[in-house]
């Protein structure tokens, strides 16, 4: 991410850069689809993907130029855009401009960033300017709405989304199976960076935990289909009562995208159907059926800090680091991030995505559920809205942790917290299990 190691030019230069790059990634995304799909609620769940661009643009003018400089005047733009007013079942009934007219307000909205960027005092101890976090925070939501967008296309029906494909091979694979055992003790969690990290990310703070284990990679299609196969989605008694009540409503007997043939199970991601492969993480559950796989395996899910644990700390240096393999940026040498292959890899292709204590793949692939609720860190302050993180604070919402194939990777570290409803499958979430020792 951006930070104050090079010049105040050099720096407005670089955030210039990131975010050309960023909408160029947004439009590729969307370039295959036509006026009908860009228009289309494709369920109900997500925004019509003209909706989603017209708020990339609209967070964009608020932040970057009206509240730049502070104080800031909304936390989200009111009007068409703004989620709160519209929330995402109601926003099939808005109406919503033209990609051509989005676009022509998008280039004027750029335009106008621009401009202000090149009078933004970057040297400004004021928090929004400070090591430029208010570009950082634009940046991350963009790219955030880029997998939001992709979750969508792969809800899509009917005609399938047509994905522009860039293939990148991944290494040679390692197996890594087992579990990694890491001792009691009192480790920090959280962060204090300024400059990139979210709220609900600060401050950092100590956590004890027991000792545990915890697997060393994700849990593959092949170990689910086991699951499975033992009638694991009819046996009452690995379900909580959520579970069950899920299981219910849903019906689900596999997981999302799934289909069973005489050759056995099929899945489809965007627009290519293939037999399921079962060496890659299993992806699309919801958090009660990796709870109820991990109570079938004689495990249970990883606390989120548990999982941080795990993922960023060195005992040799006896610190936590930003990512399992050190403190440079995802890139696809290091992990399954950011891929226009529109899927995961089998476990253990990136033999750099390892922490030091021996997890592999915590970064990239499928986002992991935890058993945590999402709650503040001790000392958290709501920054630079509360809309953002504490209006979802409680026991609604289940915490994942490391990013998928579809995160971006200025959107990814060890201590980034994403949430969600434990029903939800849209996300391409899967899991790992621990257990106490």
């Amino acid at each position: 991410m951006l930070t104050m190691s090079v010049s105040t030019q050099g720096l407005k230069d670089r955030i210039a850069e990131k975010l050309t790059e960023a909408r160029a990634r947004t439009l590729l995304i969307v370039s295959p689809l036509s006026d009908e799909d860009l228009r289309a609620q494709h369920d109900t769940l997500m925004s019509p993907i003209l909706w989603d661009l017209g708020h990339i643009a609209h967070f964009e003018e608020l932040w970057l130029t009206r509240n730049v400089s502070g104080p800031i005047e909304f936390s989200e733009m009111p009007g068409l855009y703004n989620p709160f007013e519209h929330p995402r079942a109601t926003r099939a009934t808005l109406r919503l401009p033209s990609l051509q007219q989005l676009l022509a307000t998008a280039a004027e909205i750029r335009t106008d960033v621009l401009s202000a960027l090149q009078f933004a005092d970057l040297e400004s101890t004021q928090p929004l300017l400070a090591d430029g976090f208010v570009y950082n925070l634009v940046l991350q939501h963009e790219y955030q709405h880029d997998e939001t967008i992709l979750q969508t296309l792969q809800l899509k029906t009917g005609t399938a989304y047509r994905a522009p494909r860039c293939m990148v091979p991944p290494p040679a694979r390692h197996e890594h199976p087992g579990m990694v055992s890491i001792e009691a003790g009192d480790y920090p969690i959280g962060t204090d960076d300024t400059s990139a990290a979210y709220d609900n990310e600060r401050p950092q703070h100590l956590v004890r935990v027991g000792a545990f284990q915890i697997d060393a990679s994700p849990v593959t299609n092949q170990d689910f289909a086991s699951f499975i196969a033992d009638g694991g989605y009819d046996r009452a008694d690995l379900w909580s009562d959520g579970g069950l009540a899920w299981l219910a409503d849903s019906g689900a007997v596999a997981p999302k995208y799934w289909n069973a043939t005489d050759d056995g199970w099929i899945a489809r991601s965007m627009d290519v159907t293939a037999p399921v492969s079962p060496d890659h993480p299993v992806c699309h559950v919801c958090y009660y059926e990796a709870e109820a796989y991990a109570r079938w395996a004689g495990k249970r899910l990883p606390t989120e800090q548990e999982w941080e644990i795990a993922a960023t700390w060195n005992p040799e240096t006896q610190s936590a680091q930003e990512f399992p393999w050190g403190s440079a940026e995802p890139n696809l040498s290091l992990a399954n991030v950011d891929q226009l292959c529109f899927g995961t890899a089998p476990v253990g292709s990136f033999p750099r995505n390892v922490s030091p204590l021996g997890c592999y793949g915590m970064i990239g692939d499928v986002w992991e559920w935890t058993s945590s609720d999402f709650m503040a860190y001790p000392g958290f302050r709501a920054f630079p809205y509360a809309e953002y993180s504490e209006e979802f604070f409680g026991e609604e919402y289940k915490v994942l942790r490391g990013g998928s194939w579809a995160t971006r990777p200025g959107a990814i570290r060890n201590t980034f917290r994403n949430w969600d409803y434990p029903i939800r499958r849209q996300i391409f979430s899967g899991f790992r299990c621990a257990r106490d020792i």
